[in-house]
């Protein structure tokens, strides 16, 4: 009998696994698909509080109210890229003026150092190569024309598969223009139909798993709304450090590179790094020794408060305890790289909201034979 019992509780196990990789294969396979439907599920999701309000408190048609909350959302993205943009261009407009004169010390710098350093170098290596026998010459030279070689091979296979991606990028271009259309147009019937097809969902659903799909999906919302916040926070506190960094530093357009700074901060790991390190290295090879110093206590300010407050204000703004938060990015990171960073604390939610639906105790009691709760 108790062989019977735990041949049962093997067999459900086992069960159990087999259905969660069947369905996350299924997932996978089909999301391949079904992406555009997928953004407008989200789209709508996110955008249902707001079709809400226009419908119920504006006494606005449900379809109207969906078309009001789309256009609203454009007006707020238009209005942001807008106004970035004209900052930007006033911005390049000023660098266009004063890059080539920093191009010009640069390259005045790069001759000294050359005629300086490097060939009185190559005069002594000369002088070196000359008094070595014809044997050894003749390795040498075999040598470099054999890294030559090595190099101009793997410049030509770069060169090459740039050339040969080109016309993968550029159709990029009309296909991207189709998931977004897919996309607002699968957020519109969806956001319009919310309701209804909420109902057909439920009689879908097994009575069992309705309170805990309730559960997860409000908590879940909970902490995308959570770590969407947590993001902005982050990325806002940065641009603040940076734009204060660089007005004490007297750098021009403060304003327009604290918000590209801020733009690329949304850049997983690499982040702020993009514009700094170039930036920095400039200044350092111009001669600008002050200014290099200076960009770079700041861009270390910025890294350790990135790395010091994201697990505590993703844990406060998801509810996550700042360990397992900070353990989740690292392990996300270790495993998938740069994307883990966002997929890590991300896949943390979910489990501790299943949790907390007692999913997993309702799965563990299905297991041992019992009836789930």
């Amino acid at each position: 009998m108790l062989d019977h019992i735990y041949l049962h509780r093997t067999l459900r196990f086992f069960l159990v696994i087999g259905s969660v990789l069947l369905f996350f294969i299924a997932f996978y396979y089909l999301s391949k698909l079904t992406y555009p439907f997928l953004i407008g599920l989200v789209i709508a999701f996110l955008m249902n509080p707001l079709v809400n309000f226009f419908h119920q408190k504006w006494r606005v048609p449900r379809a109207l109210s969906v078309l009001l909350a789309l256009i609203l959302f454009f007006a707020i993205v238009a209005g942001m890229v807008t106004l970035l943009v004209a900052e930007i261009v006033s911005g390049t407009t000023y660098l266009a003026n004063v890059v080539p004169k920093h191009l010009d010390t640069l390259i005045t710098h790069i001759e000294q150092f050359f005629a300086g350093q490097i060939i009185p170098i190559y005069n002594q290596l000369t002088s070196l190569f000359n008094n070595l026998g014809t044997g050894q010459q003749d390795t040498i030279l075999a040598n470099i024309e054999s890294v030559g070689k090595n190099i101009g091979n793997t410049l030509g296979v770069f060169i090459q598969s740039f050339f040969e991606n080109i016309p993968t990028i550029i159709s990029w271009f009309p296909n991207a223009a189709t998931v977004i259309i897919f996309s607002l147009l699968a957020t519109f019937f969806i956001s319009k139909d919310w309701y209804r097809l909420s109902r057909i969902f439920n009689r879908l659903m097994p009575n069992r798993a309705k309170k805990s799909s309730l559960t997860v999906v409000a908590d879940l919302k909970k902490a995308l709304v959570g770590f969407l916040k947590a993001q902005a926070t982050l990325i806002s506190i940065s641009t603040i450090i940076i734009l204060i960094g660089l007005l004490i530093l007297r750098v021009d357009y403060a304003i327009t590179i604290a918000l590209i700074a801020g733009l690329v901060e949304i850049i997983p790991y690499l982040g702020t790094g993009l514009i700094f390190v170039p930036w920095i290295i400039f200044e350092a090879v111009a001669g600008e020794m002050s200014g290099a110093i200076g960009l770079g206590v700041l861009y270390t300010i910025v890294i350790v408060q990135r790395q010091v407050m994201e697990p505590k204000i993703l844990s406060s703004n998801i509810g996550l305890d700042p360990l397992a938060t900070l353990i989740s990015l690292f392990v996300g990171f270790k495993l998938i790289g740069f994307l883990g960073l966002i997929v890590g604390p991300v896949f943390l939610v979910i489990l501790t909201t299943m949790h907390k639906a007692n999913v997993f105790h309702d799965v563990w009691t299905y297991i041992k034979g019992g009836k789930a709760a």
